[in-house]
């Protein structure tokens, strides 16, 4: 019983969400950790973004039917029913959504609400069934959770939550496209029009070279505007560079497409997972000016 709990609230997405939240909150806290506000909002967090994939698991079960990585889903096997899944996923989002009211602050829970909105309402009931852009909506779903955990520090939305937000936006397309293309044959299955379906995989590369090249110049943004020091800045230039290698090697002529593109997705993860770590520790003791919004 409890497994299946657990497995349509995406465990793996909770966890990777749940360090990139960690990173915003360090961030922004400096040095100067507020351990109960920390828990506060990183389980609040992840509780909502548990209450999001549940919903969305019971929204998707049309589509997950036919696609071979999500048919055996508890929602498709009818292990967990749709009901139980829905009454899970809101008895989570309102326990979730608590815990950022009672604890954070106004802004983090604007966001929290935003993200959730965004990822359950406009992605799911919509753009990823309608509209090539669903990738780019989702994007903004994805990059909510860093500037949550900033925000929550900062009570406001500054120059570093823009930073944050645009940089995790960013990473989120070319992840996403790279899953795209070694899934093909399920979207198009599952008739999800993803650039790689709707417009081929060639343009499909294309894009995600370009979003690796600009991401990595935005990641450079943190230490240049004094948020982070020299080692985030290591460790983003190494990382990000080698993702963009790894990108343009889609260009050989002897490419394997679908192993290409696993191992893009795979790096991708370690790139945002090192970056999300480099960003706790190398925060900067002193706050940096920053423009308020």
């Amino acid at each position: 019983m409890f497994r299946r709990y657990l497995s349509v609230t995406k465990p793996g997405i909770i966890m990777g969400n749940f360090i990139s939240g960690a990173g915003g909150f360090l961030l922004a806290s400096r040095g100067d950790v507020d351990l109960w506000l920390m828990c506060a909002t990183l389980i609040g967090l992840s509780l909502i973004i548990a209450s999001g994939c549940a919903i969305n698991n019971v929204i998707d079960r049309d589509i997950d039917v036919v696609m071979a990585r999500t048919r055996k889903r508890v929602t498709v096997t009818g292990e967990m029913s749709a009901f139980s899944a829905l009454s899970h996923g809101v008895v989570l989002g309102i326990i979730g959504f608590g815990l950022l009211m009672a604890y954070t602050t106004p802004v983090a829970v604007l966001f929290g609400l935003f993200g959730y909105f965004i990822y359950v309402v406009v992605y799911s009931l919509y753009m990823k069934r309608k509209s090539v852009y669903g990738t780019f909506v989702g994007s903004l779903s994805g990059a909510v959770p860093p500037v949550v955990g900033y925000c929550a520090v900062t009570g406001q939305f500054d120059m570093g939550a823009v930073i944050l937000l645009v940089m995790f936006s960013l990473w989120q397309m070319p992840h996403s496209y790279a899953i795209a293309i070694f899934r093909f044959k399920d979207y198009q299955a599952a008739n999800i029009p993803v650039l790689p379906v709707s417009h081929g995989i060639d343009k499909a590369k294309q894009r995600i070279v370009i979003y690796i090249a600009i991401y990595a110049l935005v990641v450079m943004l943190l230490p240049i505007a004094g948020f982070t020091g020299l080692a985030f800045m290591a460790v983003a230039c190494t990382t990000s560079f080698w993702w963009l290698i790894m990108a343009l090697r889609g260009y050989r002529r002897d490419v394997d497409i679908v192993g290409w593109a696993r191992r893009v997705f795979a790096f991708s993860i370690v790139n945002i997972t090192a970056l999300s770590i480099a960003m706790a520790l190398d925060y900067q003791s002193i706050a940096p000016q920053v423009i308020n919004f």
